[in-house]
């Protein structure tokens, strides 16, 4: 573990610049090496989750257990997917460009969504952290985890204000290609679950698939948006998100409980959230942000 660079009580005579020098080298320190570990789930884990088809259907291990293996599949897919969309495995013009790209597309389709569109809406969530107006995501926030569960299964009905958000997002950035895109993703989906139906794999598409993917897409919302952004914060650099303590661990929490790190600094990788936290955490209590760990 890293030991803090600098104490809480030598903070208090620094200015706004210095501390944003001292946090800025942190972040530094942490980033631009090549995150192994996310590259290495990306591939793995859409291994397993191919793997589980032929496995179920030619009855090596029951369907209750694919079951259970696909919704984890299925819910931690997002992982590499926010790191590409972040550009942490390269950016354009870099070597690793084509690297970061297809992790991003061979991660985001098996949650029925374009990789760019995951990006563009991803990226406005960044710009306008919890404006009511302009953030994806504000239909996530409610005053506690129950209501936000329930929340987020309400707005995947056909009324639901969330799917309108990500189109009027889409629109804005002048990206209508990427809406078209989208619909064909989803009627992609329901025609490959009809198909299977059709051939007498009702039950694999149910629950390989899709009923894996509605408990996953609420388990990512809830991490990913709720957690760090509700209740109560307000918008704003250091005021729009916060760290927290996870029951289940930084992994299945998605990554999430340094959130904090993540907005101030998206391009450190997900994997090294956690030591950047520790090291900045007497700068970040100097800034006054949330910190419940």
């Amino acid at each position: 573990m890293n030991a803090p660079v600098t104490n809480p009580a030598d903070l208090s005579a620094l200015s706004d610049a210095e501390l944003r020098k001292l946090e800025n080298k942190i972040a530094r320190k942490h980033s631009g090496m090549f995150p192994w570990g996310i590259v290495t789930w990306a591939f793995g884990n859409l291994a397993v989750w191919l793997a589980l088809w032929p496995l179920v259907i030619l009855e090596v291990i029951p369907l209750w257990l694919g079951f259970i293996v696909a919704t984890v599949n299925i819910a931690l897919v997002y992982l590499p997917t926010h790191d590409a969309q972040h550009y942490i495995i390269g950016r354009p013009g870099q070597r690793l460009y084509w690297l970061n790209e297809l992790v991003g597309h061979a991660t985001s389709w098996v949650m029925v969504y374009p990789y760019e569109v995951l990006r563009v809406t991803h990226m406005d969530h960044h710009r306008h952290t919890n404006d009511p107006d302009l953030d994806v995501d504000i239909t996530s926030h409610a005053d506690n985890a129950w209501s936000a569960i329930w929340k987020t299964i309400r707005q995947r009905q056909p009324n639901g204000k969330r799917s309108g958000d990500y189109l009027r997002c889409l629109d804005r950035h002048g990206r209508q290609d990427l809406i078209l895109l989208a619909i064909g993703y989803r009627l992609g989906f329901y025609a490959i679950l009809i198909a299977l139906a059709w051939n007498g794999l009702a039950l694999e598409a149910f629950f390989l698939w899709w009923l894996p993917y509605q408990i996953a897409i609420t388990y990512i919302l809830f991490f990913l948006s709720w957690a760090p952004h509700s209740p109560g914060m307000g918008q704003g650099r250091y005021r729009d998100t916060k760290n927290w303590r996870s029951r289940v661990g930084n992994i299945l929490s998605m990554g999430m409980q340094y959130h904090v790190v993540h907005h101030l600094h998206p391009y450190i990788p997900l994997m090294r959230t956690p030591a950047a936290y520790r090291e900045m955490k007497p700068i970040l209590e100097a800034r006054g942000v949330k910190l419940e760990m």
